[in-house]
């Protein structure tokens, strides 16, 4: 199969440089973009070592199990639309269709990841592993959910929803105290998530229209889907706020026997520093983003979102640093 060159200037997004196979597999999932979500992960795990021990292993395991299900999520995305890629001006260039990789090792790779995951769900805990099959079958099964459901989007926010309930549930090894911790923890990414990805999709939707493939912007138009991601948006703040009030780092609980008042306040008012941050970063990405104009598109979609997450993870960090003196 002939390789087609990449034009100058074009790139389907964030790509790194280079053409070993190692580049191009890196480059066939997006590697950049895995900037998303892992820190949530992060933040997962953060929120657990408030009450247990976290290791170096178990941290390699989690960083492992994150990018190999990742990996396998997006090498799937890509073996399954690579029909519908080849059409599409926008993205005629990747790596399958351009035959920069066979499909042969587009599955492979995608195998490989899957069983890598499912081994570092084991290592981690018995629990891990026996959620393993269920988040792989969920992140995998995306790929299809455009062919028969408008709520794609939803479907995604909810895959990457799994990462910061996994990386909480891999240190702890059980659910949240109080239960809801985790659930609006996971709902304020399931929204952020699909709100930006109704956002990114809006660059395919007369294309969707014309291949009757579901999306919300080929539906309800450019306008009405930039409106339904401020709506989401406006929803995971909301469930950021709800995760403040929940004490999830537990100083509240500590600070009664305790008289390291100003800590305790501390923490919660950096925690709460981060919502009203992840606020202003959503505000400022829905200015970059108008209905009249997505040449900014790709700027709001891979900057703003990265350092929402990212800022957050430091938001978060920093107030377990803060803590330690109520929790040691």
């Amino acid at each position: 199969m002939r390789v087609q060159e990449l034009p100058p200037g074009v790139r389907d997004g964030q790509l790194i440089k280079g053409d070993s196979l190692m580049v191009r597999l890196a480059n066939f999932v997006k590697l950049p973009h895995t900037v998303f979500a892992m820190p949530f992960t992060l933040v997962g795990v953060l929120l657990a070592s408030a009450r247990h021990s976290v290791t170096l292993r178990s941290i390699g395991w989690i960083l492992l199990a994150f990018t190999a299900a990742r990996f396998a999520a997006m090498g799937f995305n890509r073996i399954v639309d690579r029909d519908f890629d080849a059409l599409n001006p926008r993205t005629a260039m990747r790596e399958l269709p351009r035959g920069a990789l066979t499909l042969f090792q587009a599955r492979f790779s995608v195998v490989v990841a899957s069983l890598l995951f499912i081994v570092a769900s084991w290592q981690l805990n018995t629990l891990c592993l026996l959620l393993s099959p269920f988040a792989l079958a969920w992140i995998l099964g995306y790929s299809y959910s455009k062919r028969f459901t408008r709520l794609s989007h939803l479907w995604l926010g909810l895959g990457l929803s799994i990462a910061p309930v996994a990386g909480y549930l891999a240190i702890a090894g059980k659910w949240s105290d109080p239960w809801w911790l985790l659930c609006a923890l996971a709902l304020a990414v399931l929204t952020w998530s699909g709100g930006f990805d109704i956002l990114y999709a809006l660059q395919d939707a007369q294309f969707d229209r014309d291949n009757k493939l579901y999306s919300i912007p080929s539906t309800l138009g450019v306008t009405g889907a930039i409106k339904l991601s401020r709506m989401l948006h406006a929803v995971s703040v909301v469930c950021l706020s709800l995760l403040v009030l929940a004490d999830p780092l537990g100083v509240r609980a500590v600070v009664s026997t305790s008289s390291l008042h100003s800590v305790a306040t501390a923490v919660q008012a950096i925690l709460a520093s981060g919502v009203v941050l992840v606020a202003a970063m959503l505000l400022w990405e829905h200015r970059l983003v108008r209905s009249d104009s997505l040449e900014k598109l790709d700027a709001a979609f891979f900057t703003m979102n990265g350092l929402i997450s990212i800022g957050f993870l430091l938001v978060v960090l920093s107030a377990r640093i803060v803590a330690q003196p109520l929790l040691s």
